[in-house]
């Protein structure tokens, strides 16, 4: 009797299954943590960006679907220590702000009532963004060259963006006399939530 065999999985840059998703799930947990932490004289919105709620979505996603596996390739290890950073910092921080500045809470994590409106863009967004990725290894093949290329880019312009968005939120958005108008962050965060969901997509 005969046993087909597959090629081993390869994960993103070597590192062990669930790393790269556990560091963007890091990096969108993180813009929540410093919201909540900076004083009310940092001069931004009370409230965080609508897109911000809909990428949080991915990342109880990413912690409810992590997986056991034996792979040769490298330990968890790694994962595991992101997955306590990513809850004992919330917890941290939700308790931290609960204590010192209850009314925080409420008010930061409650999405901005003006901008409700553009959850059906940004929810096609996210769906149309984790649909490609999704599509993109069912037809390629979790192991074709292309695939794993496309994946791995995906994953850098992600995190990227992500980055680029904690550094212009909190560090350069502030200071500006002429903040960019509302057309131009809904079309920022849409560049934002297709890239992530694409790469989350394409883990699945």
């Amino acid at each position: 009797m005969s046993t087909a065999s597959y090629p081993a999985a390869q994960h993103p840059y070597g590192l062990p299954m669930g790393t790269v998703r556990g560091f963007m799930s890091l990096l969108i947990c993180s813009f929540f943590w410093i919201f909540l932490l900076l004083p009310d004289s940092s001069g931004l919105p009370h409230t965080a960006p609508l897109g911000h709620f809909f990428l949080l979505t991915l990342v109880f996603m990413a912690f409810a679907s992590h997986q056991h596996t034996n792979s040769p390739e490298g330990s968890e290890f790694l994962p595991w220590i992101i997955r306590i950073v990513f809850v004992f910092g919330s917890i941290g921080v939700v308790g931290y702000t609960a204590y010192a500045h209850p009314d925080r809470l409420a008010t930061r994590l409650t999405p901005n009532a003006s901008e409700l409106g553009q959850w059906p863009v940004l929810l096609g967004t996210l769906s149309a963004g984790f649909a490609v990725g999704l599509l993109s290894r069912k037809l390629m093949g979790r192991n074709n060259n292309l695939f794993m290329t496309i994946r791995g880019w995906t994953g850098v312009i992600a995190s990227l963006l992500l980055i680029a968005e904690t550094v212009f939120q909190f560090a350069i958005r502030p200071s500006l006399s002429e903040p960019p108008s509302d057309a131009a962050m809904k079309v920022w965060e849409g560049v934002i939530i297709a890239f992530v969901s694409a790469y989350f997509g394409t883990r699945v």
